[in-house]
């Protein structure tokens, strides 16, 4: 098999995962990582089989490099935050950075891009609801910096297929899975395994990690070209989730409900704290916007998809994430 894949975002959570699901399918990976890190999560039989360069999406020279000989690109690369501070580069990143990467698949005729966005490129609407792949960005107070990053994102990837890309477009929920705790969707697993007391009352889509990075080579492999779906495993309200944590751990269940005055009070509490800390808000306005909306997300266009495809159930994707946390705490600490 001499189809090079080029990976952004490899030593990222998602990213990780889509490499290990290439390697064990054969298929020749180039990945791109700033310094020598690589993911301490994935074991090393899997990263020493990676070809890894330095480079940066940000960095079109190096990423002109990169994409040298390649067939296919996995854009997985991305910021993922709430915070003020990171807005700048938030935008950069999943913005310009994406473009780039289109930019250089078009100069470089790269065969086929598989796109990793996010529901929150879909867009909330306040009260929620139920949201497929049909529904229309719309403004709202409800969407985060994070969301309008990846919206923006993707205009470039169907602009780059209006120039005559193969691409495909995946929007995966709230990704679940063992990796770094200290950043991202796996913090909530060390936000619980700390004894976080409170919970609140809205709804969101959740998905193994390890579900998407399948999806991901799976739709890579496929003629699909010009769609987008959403890749989600099922829809939890929060207090479940942080219940099915907390088992998983032996810890204290969530028994505090944070009503939307309360997680206002909170918010401001934590963006005050960090003044003084210089740490990143454990809560921000936008996150506390998210905690309390209630929305489902459908999975029905991509099970039809890719037939033999199915997903994780939850209860088992958090089983086996805090079974390899408790396995490794002193690696994930503090």
């Amino acid at each position: 098999m001499s189809a090079k894949i080029l990976v952004t975002g490899g030593t990222g959570f998602l990213g990780s995962y889509i490499i290990k699901e290439l390697v064990k399918k054969n298929y020749p990976v180039r990945a791109i990582r700033r310094g020598n890190k690589t993911p301490f999560w994935i074991p090393g039989d899997i990263t020493g089989k990676v070809e890894w360069v330095e480079g940066d999406i940000l960095d079109v020279v190096a990423l002109q490099d990169a994409m040298e000989g390649v067939d296919t690109v996995i854009h997985a690369a991305a910021v993922v935050s709430f915070s003020r501070k990171e807005r700048n580069r938030l935008y950069q990143v999943n913005v310009e950075g994406t473009a780039n990467v289109v930019n250089m698949a078009l100069e470089k005729n790269v065969r086929r891009l598989v796109h990793i966005s996010s529901v929150a490129a879909l867009g909330r609407t306040t009260g929620g609801g139920h949201v497929n792949e049909e529904k229309k960005w719309e403004d709202s107070k409800v969407n985060t910096h994070y969301a309008k990053s990846k919206f923006k994102a993707e205009l470039h990837v169907w602009r780059g297929i209006s120039e005559g890309l193969d691409a495909v477009i995946l929007n995966p929920g709230t990704i679940l899975g063992y990796g770094d705790w200290s950043q991202g969707s796996c913090a909530i697993f060390k936000q619980i395994y700390k004894g976080f007391p409170w919970y609140t009352p809205g709804i969101n889509g959740f998905v193994d990690v390890e579900d998407v990075a399948r999806a991901t080579v799976l739709l890579m492999e496929s003629s699909i070209s010009e769609e987008r779906f959403i890749v989600n495993g099922d829809n939890w309200p929060f207090k479940k989730l942080q219940d099915a944590m907390a088992a998983g751990f032996g810890k204290k269940a969530p028994y505090r409900e944070a009503t939307p005055f309360l997680l206002q009070s909170a918010w401001r509490i934590e963006k005050l704290k960090s003044l003084f800390t210089g740490r990143r808000p454990l809560l921000t306005r936008e996150s506390a916007r998210v905690a309390i909306s209630q929305t489902w997300f459908d999975n029905d266009k991509i099970l039809k998809a890719l037939p033999g495809f199915s997903f994780t159930p939850l209860e088992q994707t958090i089983k086996k994430a805090c079974e390899n946390y408790l396995g490794t705490i002193p690696a994930v600490q503090p």
